[in-house]
């Protein structure tokens, strides 16, 4: 999905954001920045926070989302946080929202933990 990273009031940088998802962890989404020849950068954020983000404020701390416009929900804010740097995006909500939905399908809300073996999970815990 091609973003935009808000660098002042009047200019921006075209970004390339891959969101991927995983249905074997299902509590995330993965996201992926660059610039073409530039480094990358990935992201975890957690699919509910990003869900709820494009429709109303979202996160504390290093991740944060809201919609730019809440009459028209055309765009949203991200914005990513790391120790004394940070970075705002501009994020189209149509493809994100529609990408996000397939997700839901994969793995509905509040079943994302059905299939963990919650004794092997708290065994492997115990062991360390």
């Amino acid at each position: 999905m091609d973003i935009e990273r808000v660098l002042s009031v009047s200019a921006r940088q075209a970004i390339r954001a891959e969101f991927s998802f995983d249905p074997r962890a299902p509590l995330i989404v993965c996201v992926e920045f660059g610039v073409e020849g530039g480094p990358r950068a990935l992201w975890r954020i957690g699919r509910d926070l990003l869900r709820q983000g494009l429709r109303s404020r979202s996160g504390v701390g290093d991740i944060q989302i809201w919609p730019s416009n809440p009459e028209n929900r055309a765009t949203a804010w991200l914005q990513l946080t790391s120790g004394d740097m940070a970075a705002l995006f501009e994020l189209p909500i149509p493809p994100l929202s529609e990408w996000l939905d397939h997700t839901y399908a994969l793995v509905p809300a509040g079943h994302e933990l059905s299939g963990v073996d919650w004794d092997v999970t708290t065994t492997d815990l115990l062991a360390g």
